[in-house]
């Protein structure tokens, strides 16, 4: 059975990435440094996904953990 993760928020964390550098969205929803791992899921069967920006730019990090497309919004918070 997996594990259900944690609504940090209904809506989509817009951040300013930078591109070549590495981010690690959190995906268990625990996480005190929303939209990234803090460590929280330690224990659990979640493990936070890397994301490398292309571009310097600002991206939406998903902040419900239900999207399909990982770790960027889809939309899928409005349906929750």
């Amino acid at each position: 059975m997996m594990a259900t993760p944690h609504i940090a928020q209904k809506a989509p964390y817009p951040v300013e990435v930078t591109a070549g550098k590495k981010y690690w969205w959190c995906t268990c929803g625990k996480s005190g440094k929303q939209p990234f791992c803090d460590g929280s899921h330690q224990g659990s069967e979640f493990t936070p996904m890397t994301y490398e920006a292309t571009d310097t730019k600002t991206v939406y990090f998903c902040g419900c953990k239900a999207t399909g497309k990982g770790p960027m919004c889809d939309g899928t918070h409005n349906k929750l």
